[in-house]
């Protein structure tokens, strides 16, 4: 069996081929990232006529793509209809896409509502598309992911940390949301799992073509800022940032000049009070004990020791 990675250059994607070289070895790994990068094949989204699969095109394999789905998407339709002696190997697909598609549809600002449209414009195009190729396809809906794999790193969790370093007070709304925040090695472990199904008697169909995803912790948005600031080093100055609670109606007029000056940041800020939690726990369908938040490592965070699961 043949994996083809796309957005290898991506936490996700290097977690991914670090779990796949150690769980299939038996199995050949081709990578591909738009950036020209060590031991990765070219591959740009954007000129679908100029790429030609590694290996044998014709020897099975399966397509997982941690790149933009929007772009994926697209891609693959083009060499359907364009090229498909390039796909006659191609036996099923796992893609990324992201848990805005639900969150985003039905946000304030055009920008949000804009994504979570074009993310599921994209979704049902590539459910399409291999539909007329006839293979299987899953779509995975990750929410809030974060983490290190090797030289790559998030920009979400990583941004708050930054700024709990910068920050000696940071206001919080006394009542803030939840959250189910995904380690890319946990992200990378389950379309690994999918791909290992995909290889043998299949997916469970119970799961459908799109997988909302998540995290094995759901904490507050309060509560994941305090376990991150438990799992940095004694001394990292992230440590000693107060986190101040404010009654929620007093928190959202300090915070109004910034409707004027940006509706999607206010909406950001609007989205700490709001439950984006619930998903299907990675743990769960590993069939693996649940990870304790925070997952290690972190992104620029020196590695700490371990504590148990809860």
């Amino acid at each position: 069996m043949q994996l083809h990675l796309f957005g290898a250059a991506t936490p996700t994607g290097e977690a991914f081929r670090q779990l796949a070289a150690a769980a299939t070895p038996d199995w050949s790994l081709h990578a591909y990232s738009r950036n020209a990068i060590g031991g990765v094949h070219p591959a740009d989204f954007s000129t679908p006529h100029a790429f030609h699969p590694a290996g044998d095109a014709a020897a099975p394999g399966l397509w997982i793509s941690f790149g933009p789905i929007w772009l994926l998407a697209p891609f693959l339709e083009h060499l359907a209809h364009h090229h498909p002696e390039r796909l006659s190997g191609l036996r099923g697909l796992i893609a990324c896409s992201s848990s805005s598609a639900i969150t985003k549809r039905f946000a304030a600002n055009r920008l949000d509502r804009e994504l979570a449209a074009r993310l599921t414009a994209a979704e049902d195009l590539l459910i399409a598309s291999c539909r007329r190729l006839g293979i299987p396809c899953r779509i995975l809906r990750p929410t809030l992911i974060y983490g290190q794999a090797g030289p790559y790193g998030d920009h979400n969790l990583s941004r708050l940390i930054g700024l709990m370093r910068r920050w000696p007070l940071l206001p919080l709304p006394e009542h803030t949301g939840l959250r189910q925040p995904i380690h890319a090695t946990q992200l990378a472990a389950v379309a690994l799992h999918l791909a290992r199904q995909l290889a043998g008697s299949g997916v469970d169909s119970v799961l459908g073509e799109r997988i909302a995803l998540g995290g094995d912790s759901i904490l507050s948005y309060r509560s994941m800022l305090q376990a991150l600031q438990q799992a940095l080093p004694p001394t990292d100055p992230a440590r000693r940032c107060r986190l101040l609670s404010i009654p929620n109606r007093l928190f959202l007029l300090l915070a109004s000049p910034v409707l004027l000056v940006s509706p999607k940041a206010f909406e950001a800020v609007l989205r700490m009070g709001a439950d984006l939690a619930g998903f299907s726990a990675s743990h769960q369908l590993l069939g693996q004990p649940a990870q304790a938040f925070p997952v290690l490592p972190l992104a620029g965070v020196q590695a700490q020791p371990r504590r148990s699961a809860r």
